[in-house]
């Protein structure tokens, strides 16, 4: 009889320290426990979690890419008692190796006499088609296409007294095949550097009348 009393006595203590457990706050569980040691209630829920993950506001502001304006002529230099002008050195020919080969030989030969390079380009490629008449008929056809080559190399500011070396030394150096020209550079060059397009002059001509 009295181990029966003492079972019910521990029952009742076990239910009263479990009903006190669990009457307990959350926060005081949570402090000052271990690592590994599962929390019988997950707080995260109820914080707040807008934001998270968010990194745009960390990278730079990126500006709007800005439209290029139109390449405008540069104004043309004009020759005095000294010096020339602006100048064109024209390089053309058919074989474009020796055609680029020999136009950075010119821009190197100047830059080492000191003579001001204010731009190197190349003009568009022309192409000239080869006729051929027939031996027995008046029919010509096609029997080839001949590309020709052309670079520029611009310079200004040469002393008047350093031209003829300086052409003596091109035309000594000239390779065969390619040709070699030198004269004022004017408007009309600088509009050669681009490639003409009919069908939008057309359209531009219509709008216009």
């Amino acid at each position: 009889m009295n181990n029966f009393l003492n079972k019910v006595f521990l029952l009742q203590k076990t239910r009263a320290l479990v009903c006190a457990a669990s009457s307990v706050p959350s926060q005081v569980l949570t402090t000052q426990m271990p690592l590994g040691v599962l929390l019988p209630n997950r707080q995260y829920r109820s914080m707040p979690t807008h934001g998270i993950g968010r990194y745009r506001h960390l990278l730079p502001k990126v500006l709007p890419k800005k439209k290029k304006d139109k390449i405008q002529a540069k104004q043309i230099k004009e020759a005095t008692a000294t010096e020339f002008g602006v100048l064109n050195v024209c390089v053309s020919g058919y074989d474009m190796t020796l055609v680029e080969h020999y136009s950075q030989y010119i821009h190197n030969l100047c830059s080492h006499l000191d003579i001001k390079v204010d731009d190197s380009f190349a003009l568009p490629t022309k192409s000239t088609e080869v006729m051929v008449m027939q031996e027995q008929g008046t029919k010509m056809y096609v029997d080839g296409v001949l590309k020709t080559h052309e670079r520029v190399v611009q310079i200004s500011e040469m002393k008047a007294t350093l031209f003829p070396i300086l052409a003596e030394v091109l035309m000594k150096n000239q390779p065969e095949g390619v040709q070699l020209c030198v004269k004022q550079h004017k408007e009309a060059d600088y509009q050669a550097r681009f490639k003409t397009r009919p069908e939008l002059e057309g359209l531009i001509a219509k709008i216009n009348n």
